[in-house]
């Protein structure tokens, strides 16, 4: 059966599948359960397997909470990709939610087993396992996200089309920054959740870099349209002393020679979301901030200032309001941005399954060569650390 319309339409709005999708789930932490509630509200999944612990009662009582049945609650990502390849009936795709060390192998057991897959980021710990999964990507045929879900905002898309058509001129210079503060208290690092992220035999050679910093570097890049090519960076511990940064500052080029700043902490009271970009160019600039995702301003120099809004009806572009769920003044956020990125997988899982060629620029969804990128811009901030802040290039 297939799953796109007879009448698909790819200029029109994202279509109704004929059935939910069968969303796989590897890793039971909270950032899974947030995904997929996310996927669910997306109407384009259903969740139906998971191996959620290595230990089978608490797999399955994990399990239960997802409303997975017993008998799809497995032990390890290893049993779970040999079981689901039922072709009637197995996951359609998984989600990989595990800890940094564990997305190569998990990933990897999926792409052989012909199930397409949605990873967390960063990809991986090394730029070699990166490549390995871009490469069986490729060999496989199957469709493979990472989630860089801030690319997955509204105003951001919108953004992204303002420089694509030149609405800012000659790109001259580009500054992101990432600041949060819930690593600001000394006793957090002892946190289930936290402890992982500072220990490098999981997290890698970083944690604020490839954590938060992969995000800002791939927003910087998503939006300009301007690969990162060289950096300089420097490692920080902030606060209470730990084996890997919590903060980090790097200057930036990018192509054409476009220079930079991009910086991230855990350590900055008062920031919570604290994501903000900006784009300047011969003709104009943009700015959009996390904290208020829903709108973004755009000014041409000379010209009276603009602030867009996300809603349905009020001048974002057809591509933009294939992502907006409600009329302005109607919030939405970070889940609504997960559930575009859950979308827009679904589509491009549905596409290989019906054999249909996706057209250029229908999805914006971040691919395992985003993914892989990100490695190697985690690699060149530690080169670059490493040798005293020299440029270094990706």
């Amino acid at each position: 059966m297939a799953l796109f319309p007879d009448n698909l339409n790819f200029d029109g709005p994202f279509p109704r599948l004929s059935r939910r999708l069968r969303l796989g789930i590897v890793g039971g932490g909270r950032i899974a359960a947030t995904q997929a509630m996310a996927a669910r509200m997306s109407d384009h999944w259903e969740v139906v397997a998971g191996a959620l612990s290595s230990n089978q009662d608490s797999a399955r009582s994990r399990a239960a909470e997802f409303r997975i049945a017993p008998d799809r609650a497995y032990v390890s990502f290893e049993e779970m990709a040999a079981a689901e390849t039922r072709p009637s009936e197995g996951v359609d795709a998984v989600m990989i939610t595990t800890p940094n060390h564990l997305h190569h192998a998990a990933a990897r057991a999926f792409l052989n087993a012909g199930i397409d897959v949605l990873c967390d980021k960063p990809l991986t710990n090394e730029v070699s396992e990166a490549e390995d999964l871009v490469g069986l990507t490729s060999a496989s045929g199957c469709v493979f996200g990472v989630s860089y879900v801030m690319s997955c905002f509204p105003m951001i898309r919108q953004a992204r089309q303002i420089v694509s058509e030149g609405g800012l001129g000659r790109i001259n210079q580009i500054h992101v920054e990432f600041l949060q503060d819930w690593m600001t208290p000394e006793e957090v690092a002892d946190a289930p959740h936290v402890k992982w992220r500072l220990d490098p035999s999981k997290t890698g050679k970083t944690s604020c870099v490839g954590d938060i910093g992969t995000h800002a570097a791939h927003l910087a890049q998503f939006v300009s349209g301007l690969p990162l090519t060289d950096l300089r960076a420097e490692f920080h511990v902030c606060g209470a002393p730990k084996p890997v940064e919590d903060t980090f500052f790097a200057w930036t080029r990018h192509a054409g020679e476009v220079p930079g700043t991009l910086m991230a902490t855990r350590l900055a009271p008062g920031n919570r979301g604290g994501l903000r970009l900006r784009i300047f160019g011969s003709e104009g600039g943009i700015e959009w901030d996390l904290e208020k995702a829903e709108q973004l301003r755009f000014n041409r120099f000379g010209e009276a200032d603009r602030i867009i809004s996300r809603g349905h009806g009020h001048g974002v572009s057809p591509t933009t309001e294939r992502l907006v769920r409600t009329g302005r003044g109607f919030p939405e956020g970070i889940i609504e941005a997960w559930g575009n990125l859950y979308t827009e997988f679904a589509m491009a899982v549905a596409a290989r399954k019906d054999g249909l060629r996706i057209p250029e620029g229908w999805l914006g969804m971040p691919t395992v060569a985003d993914g892989a990128n990100g490695v190697r811009f985690i690699e060149a901030t530690v080169r670059s650390n490493q040798a005293g802040g020299e440029w270094v290039e990706l």
